[in-house]
């Protein structure tokens, strides 16, 4: 039996709130790059889900076409030896001229298809429409896109004029291309309940194959849903007519998630509000499975293996993708790859797995119903470039169809199979239910999986990069000067053949500036020889290595933020020691990470400038800071983050890694207590800089941007997530209450 395949995709939405049109491709920009298809050629694709919509084709009126864009890209696909599976729908209701509760629907998205099919007779491949089912919950019962409906009558009505118009569709196709193929694709979770909600949940796991069911002919008198479906307004003839003249898909194409699986509970009090909902005789939450304690998602695997016994028809998964951490990505699509690949083995018809989203999504967080360019890369990354870069995804990806060696972090389960997944831990109806809970799972494995070496044990940098491995299901070994002297090559050598680490950050240095002026000697040892011998060791054993430099290497002078392309130009010690460790570093291994940065501040510590001036400000302290120094805040699980993706990327040469934005260190402090609700008002105080009468000579503005992808988000944004996840706390001094109705007028201001 041949391997199973690996097909790739674009998010191509092109959906509809109100009045605004919402298009995926125009704000990846892939609109307007032909020279993509080639990258993603270099995958090793064979098919792609590609889009040809009505809505950009066809905008104003049905006989009005504009097929300049798709030639020129369904060309250089057959050039490419590519097959495109065209879609002509993607969560869309249409052009304006139509919508998903137009009478007349079916038989204008069947014209339209006529029209590419003559357009592009050689095409094979189709969908029509993709995720009928979603799209009519999502339009004509959530109200969440155009046409805003919130009922079940609308709701049929959306899903049955997107079936209806699918096969109305694929005739009017093979009128012209004989062997045009249909790939019906949609959403395929499973809903778990408490028992209380049992109904509820049979109810959802019956209609969740609802699109492919009214294809294939299935909903007849018997099936679950006949008497719902009659009930809320759907004629019998009109189901009937699917059942005598079907139109089943020639592939079924399975878009699972891991947030897929859902899970309902009637106790909403220990879920968040936004969960809640109700049906015509509970309200219950509605949250995601995987983030249930007791509950056990079915998994990829199950899922593919129902798909593949209810259908007699080839399953491919045509959306694999999740919005995480690098290695997470990669551990997600093994996840759905090795799947895939046991049921083929077994003798499964499973054809294919799908890499969705090549180029990442925008606003699916607030699932399309906004723009406002939240971006979840894919495969290749978009951040500040307008090329798409590969990242450790796209090569992982290029390696599956072959068997290739796989990242060592693989070896780890990921998140969604580890104890971290549960946020809710709900008590269970039941002793017994408390079988359903994850298993304890030892994600360090330290026997399996070589670990990442952190330098550094007793700075915040190297405490924060053990925090997060914690999180991400990491394994390291942080390390102390006890543990290993980073300036003696022998006792680097050392450690390195103790643990055979996959890679190496170091996070150990010499920190204090203004006593490197006295000291230059032992700041260049630690901050310059150290950092050198660090990477002359990696270079040696071929395993990864980052270290960090400041922003303290510029001069000052360009008065606008430093890209990694200025030449350094240090003002005191600590800045040359930096420097040179920068030039030494990458001459001795050039494939080194070296990240600048720059005035970090993080919730897990104490002695970062943000805390200080938010604790003097709270308790009416004075508090001078800078107002003539300007720089660019640094919050540090952001930049912890983005180091490891960009490590585990391999990534190389010199990055600026910081929050966007320059401030100085009054307008830092001011910020942070507005944002926290506390007055600056006299306790905050602007003074120049040489009040401080520092012995190391500071630039005046060392605001770092970059010309790379290592893009962070805002100091605003991070700063609230700062207050947020702060473990300490800000709150003013309350007054002193001298009666008992101010006492009474306190708490209610409170």
């Amino acid at each position: 039996m041949a391997n199973i395949e690996l097909w790739g995709g674009v998010e191509c939405t092109v959906n509809r709130v109100g009045d605004q049109y919402f298009d995926q491709l125009a704000q990846s920009g892939h609109a307007h790059r032909l020279s993509d298809l080639d990258l993603f050629a270099e995958l090793g694709i064979t098919k792609i889900r590609y889009p040809v919509l009505w809505e950009s084709v066809a905008p104003e009126h049905p006989e009005q076409h504009d097929w300049s864009w798709a030639t020129e890209r369904l060309n250089r696909l057959r050039e490419l030896n590519i097959d495109p599976i065209v879609g002509l729908l993607h969560h869309g209701s249409g052009p304006r001229y139509t919508n998903l509760l137009d009478e007349d629907f079916p038989q204008k998205l069947a014209q339209y298809a006529r029209a590419v099919a003559q357009q592009f007779p050689w095409v094979n491949y189709y969908t029509p429409i993709n995720e009928p089912l979603t799209t009519a919950r999502f339009s004509a019962l959530y109200g969440f896109w155009y046409p805003h409906t919130k009922d079940d009558a609308s709701f049929a009505k959306a899903l049955l004029n997107q079936i209806n118009g699918t096969k109305l569709a694929m005739e009017a196709i093979r009128e012209i291309n004989p062997n045009a193929k249909l790939v019906q694709t949609d959403d395929l979770g499973y809903s778990h309940s408490t028992p209380a909600l049992q109904y509820q949940a049979d109810f959802e796991n019956h209609r969740r194959w609802l699109s492919w069911d009214l294809l294939c002919g299935k909903v007849d008198k018997q099936h679950k849903l006949w008497s719902y479906l009659c009930k809320i307004g759907v004629p019998e003839e009109t189901l009937l007519k699917l059942v005598e003249n079907p139109c089943p898909p020639d592939i079924i194409g399975v878009n699972y998630y891991v947030t897929s699986e859902r899970y309902l509970d009637e106790r909403i009090i220990d879920y968040p509000w936004h969960t809640h909902g109700s049906n015509a005789k509970h309200r219950y939450a509605d949250v995601e499975a995987v983030r249930v304690q007791t509950a056990t998602p079915l998994g990829v695997l199950n899922i593919l293996e129902q798909a593949c016994a209810r259908y007699d028809i080839p399953v491919v998964i045509t959306e694999a993708h999740l919005c995480c951490t690098r290695e997470e990505q990669m551990r997600w699509l093994a996840d759905v790859w090795d799947s895939a690949s046991f049921l083929r083995e077994q003798g499964k018809n499973v054809l294919a797995v799908t890499a969705w989203s090549l180029l990442g999504a925008y606003d699916w967080n607030s699932l399309l119903t906004k723009q406002a360019g939240h971006y979840e890369l894919g495969p290749f990354d978009l951040k500040n470039s307008n090329v798409p870069a590969k990242t450790a995804v796209s090569k992982f990806l290029q390696g599956l169809p072959s068997g290739a060696e796989r990242h060592p972090l693989l070896k780890i389960d990921g998140w969604w199979k580890r104890v971290c997944r549960s946020v809710y831990t709900t008590v269970p109806e039941t002793p017994e239910d408390w079988s359903h809970s994850a298993p304890e799972q030892n994600i360090t494995k330290s026997l399996v999986v070589p670990p990442l070496l952190i330098t550094g044990a007793t700075g915040t940098l190297g405490r924060a990069f053990a925090r997060v491995c914690d999180v991400r299901g990491i394994p390291y070994v942080l390390l102390t000067r006890q543990d290993m002297d980073i300036t003696d090559a022998a006792s680097v050598e050392k450690v390195i053949q103790k643990y055979r680490p996959w890679a190496l950050v170091n996070t150990a240095g010499y920190v204090r500036v203004d006593d490197a002026e006295k000291e230059s000697a032992a700041c260049f040892r630690e901050n310059t020889e150290g950092a050198v011998t660090l990477a002359k060791a990696c270079k040696a054993h071929h395993i990864g290595f980052v270290t960090f430099s400041s922003d303290l290497v510029f001069d000052g002078q360009k008065q606008a933020p430093y890209v990694e392309e200025d030449q350094p130009q240090p003002l005191n010690e600590y800045g040359r020691s930096k420097a040179h460790a920068e030039e030494k570093v990458l001459a001795a291994m050039p494939e080194a990470l070296v990240i600048r940065t720059s005035a970090f501040f993080g919730p897990w510590d104490e002695h970062n400038f943000v805390y200080q001036a938010l604790r003097a400000i709270a308790h009416q302290e004075p508090f001078q800071a800078a107002e003539d120094s300007f720089v660019s805040p640094t919050f540090v699980p952001d930049l912890v983050n983005m180091t490891l993706d960009l490590l585990i990327d391999e990534e190389k040469g010199i990055w600026h890694l910081a929050n966007q934005g320059s401030y100085s260190w009054a307008q830092l402090a001011e910020l942070a207590a507005n944002l926290a609700g506390i007055e600056p008002g006299p306790w905050l105080q602007p003074v120049p800089m040489e009040t401080f009468k520092l012995p190391a000579v500071r630039p005046a503005y060392s605001a770092l941007g970059t010309t790379k992808r290592g893009v962070l988000p805002s100091v605003e944004d991070a700063l609230r997530r700062f207050l947020h996840m702060s473990e300490f706390n800000f709150r003013p001094v309350q007054p002193e209450i001298t009666s008992s109705e101010d006492e009474m007028r306190f708490a209610a201001q409170a």
